[in-house]
């Protein structure tokens, strides 16, 4: 009697547990026969685990798997509009931007369960059984909402030259010098560096490239650095300046040889940081910066494009170099019919492939610097923009 009085307390204890509601707790507390029902106990076993999946939260468990994956198919996309972007410049196409703004992720798990059963007396033919039947409803629905990037504002942003603040901010975080001034800059205090405006690629002065291998090196010695200084005059105002104590005589002479290349003025230990296309003065850095259209389209003129696209002139020809034009590339853009096995970024476009070599980190660095200046060139949504929203089922 002891034992069968524990069971049935046992029972009565599962039968209210989380994954059993409280009408069957109920039922399974009033059933005039109750005394019996240890009888099909390995049913009632089945039962309360099918009922315990009320007690588990999968909420948590997603995030780690979603905010990870979430985030790698948003960079990766990224990178393919950039790259699609870049290669329909060369085709003449319009670029169009879409941002992802929001993500919503939705689950629900519903479960259910059903038990019947019949407890006859000893007499009976029928004899004792139970039935138990369970469903579980597993439902993702993730929502994603897209903002296509118009308006006077992407406009301004893509067609304004970039602040050269930001761009000298972008050394200061560790970019190579030469990298981003080469990518971003026009001309410094007038010397020019490679351009490919008017169709025609015009080589770099070899005192700008020289220039931007000399502030590299000062660069890596932690010579040369930048600040903001407020100018009641002129607002905030970026201000470049070279060390002067505590450097090596090597690094001094590299930054007097910066000042002579850029035509700087040699006792000057602090320059002003000012948007122009010629020189300024004495205490002033000129910086021809450009916008993210000449970026692009500096970009663009990198892409292999196919020999049957230039010849129908869907493309634009590859540009002509002008005399004593460098022919060495740092950006390559590769073209093909077939997918690439091994690409860092790839966007098929007019029936071919093109893409950006996994093992090519030049060209993998210009693309994210790209990216990069995208968001500090402003070109991000405006107000009132429509909204696209795309339940994905």
């Amino acid at each position: 009697m002891i034992a069968a009085g524990q069971r049935r307390a046992r029972g009565a204890r599962a039968a209210r547990s989380c994954g059993m509601s409280r009408g069957v707790a109920q039922v399974w507390k009033e059933h005039p026969m109750r005394n019996g029902w240890f009888r099909v106990f390995p049913a009632v076993v089945l039962l309360a685990a099918l009922a315990s999946t009320g007690c588990t939260h999968i909420g948590p468990q997603t995030v780690a798997v979603d905010r990870f994956d979430y985030s790698t198919a948003i960079a990766d996309s990224w990178k393919q509009q950039t790259l699609l972007n870049i290669v329909k410049m060369r085709y003449v196409d319009l670029p169009v931007f879409v941002d992802v703004a929001n993500v919503v992720s939705g689950y629900s798990l519903q479960t259910g369960v059903s038990a019947t059963g019949v407890l006859s007396s000893e007499r009976a033919v029928q004899g004792n059984y139970a039935s138990i039947g369970g469903q579980a409803i597993y439902t993702d629905r993730p929502t994603i909402t897209y903002v296509p990037l118009t308006g006077e504002k992407f406009l301004y942003g893509m067609i304004t030259p970039i602040d050269p603040k930001k761009i000298f901010f972008m050394l200061q975080t560790g970019f190579a010098a030469d990298f981003i001034l080469g990518l971003t800059v026009e001309s410094l205090n007038g010397v020019q560096n490679r351009s490919a405006a008017g169709g025609v690629v015009r080589a770099a002065d070899p005192d700008f490239m020289r220039a931007l291998e000399l502030i590299r090196d000062i660069q890596v010695v932690g010579a040369f650095g930048m600040r903001v200084e407020e100018d009641e005059a002129r607002g905030s105002t970026g201000v470049v300046f070279f060390r002067r104590d505590d450097v090596p005589v090597d690094v001094a002479a590299k930054a007097a040889e910066v000042r002579r290349l850029l035509k700087l003025a040699p006792d000057q230990q602090r320059f002003v940081l000012t948007y122009s296309p010629v020189r300024g003065a004495d205490d002033e850095l000129a910086v021809n910066s450009r916008s993210m259209l000449q970026i692009l389209s500096a970009f663009a003129s990198y892409v292999e494009v196919p020999a049957a696209h230039l010849e129908d002139r869907s493309a634009v020809a590859p540009l002509a170099a002008a005399a004593g034009a460098s022919s060495d590339e740092v950006v390559r853009i590769h073209s093909g019919t077939q997918e690439p096995a091994n690409a860092y970024a790839a966007i098929r476009y007019r029936d071919h492939w093109f893409w950006i070599d996994n093992g090519d980190w030049q060209t993998k660095r210009a693309l994210t610097a790209v990216m990069f200046f995208f968001t500090l060139a402003g070109t991000g949504a405006g107000d009132n923009l429509p909204l696209v929203t795309i339940p994905a089922q």
